[in-house]
């Protein structure tokens, strides 16, 4: 009975409640120059598209944006930033890589690479991603708002590195999104006076940054940003990799071309 009494008024402890695994998340490192990188609030509205990407991806994927202003191929490796993500990347992240701009500057030895080489230090960002269980993904330099002013028609900026970041991504098998095809698709469609809101051109006296007014036909403000972030997605959405089924459908953008 003594025994049966203790097992009574002995106070059963309650059960402990089951932790929940945390969500796991898959992280998209992101290399380039100013038309990807994020942009302090002081400089609004100029943005890049790395900036506005995650909103079409859903809360599975984490963006960490490494892209600067002022950056090629060869002096992002330079300044140790390439390394700065291969360091903390792990397996199934990815890395997006859009360079060519300053790539093209021969007037800037710092930054200037040749196509050869270009196509060299592209490699290494391939092979440094994949060495880490990573997936590269290559993406063409974007187009600038440069067109005939007798068609309307946009030309294709920095051809030679479009093509040379081709080249690289049929030998090494990477995926690609020629964000330089798709960009100047998306100018062509909404013709030059549509394009002077997509890129940096503001009025006088609108924006802190820009008191005197833009007429930057390189940058873009906040909604061009997101229409090339949306690009980029609808590409990578095509891509038939892991990532492609993350991107999510944004209403406000559907009259974006997919």
């Amino acid at each position: 009975m003594s025994l049966l009494i203790l097992f009574i008024s002995t106070p059963v402890a309650p059960a402990k409640p089951i932790e929940k695994m945390p969500k796991k998340h898959l992280r998209v490192f992101i290399a380039g120059d100013s038309t990807v990188q994020t942009y302090d609030k002081k400089w609004e509205p100029k943005a890049g598209w790395g900036q506005m990407i995650s909103q079409f991806f859903s809360s599975e994927i984490m963006f960490e944006n490494h892209a600067i202003s002022g950056r090629s191929s060869k002096s992002f490796i330079n300044e140790g930033r390439l390394m700065r993500i291969l360091r903390v990347m792990k397996p199934n992240d990815y890395l997006l890589i859009q360079f060519g701009h300053n790539d093209a500057k021969k007037n800037r030895p710092e930054l200037y690479t040749s196509v050869g080489d270009f196509k060299k230090y592209l490699k290494i960002y391939v092979d440094g991603a994949r060495q880490r269980g990573a997936t590269p993904i290559l993406i063409t330099p974007i187009g600038r708002r440069v067109f005939n002013e007798a068609t309307g028609q946009f030309n294709v900026s920095f051809p030679e590195y479009v093509q040379g970041m081709k080249e690289v991504a049929t030998e090494l098998d990477v995926p690609l999104v020629d964000l330089s095809a798709l960009s100047i698709a998306y100018y062509n469609k909404i013709g030059p006076k549509g394009t002077r809101s997509v890129f940096l051109h503001t009025e006088p006296g609108v924006y802190p940054a820009f008191p005197k007014g833009s007429q930057d036909n390189t940058h873009f403000q906040e909604y061009g940003a997101i229409q090339m972030g949306n690009l980029v997605s609808r590409a990578i959405q095509n891509l038939d990799i892991p990532l492609s089924n993350y991107v999510i459908d944004v209403d406000y953008l559907s009259s974006i071309p997919k």
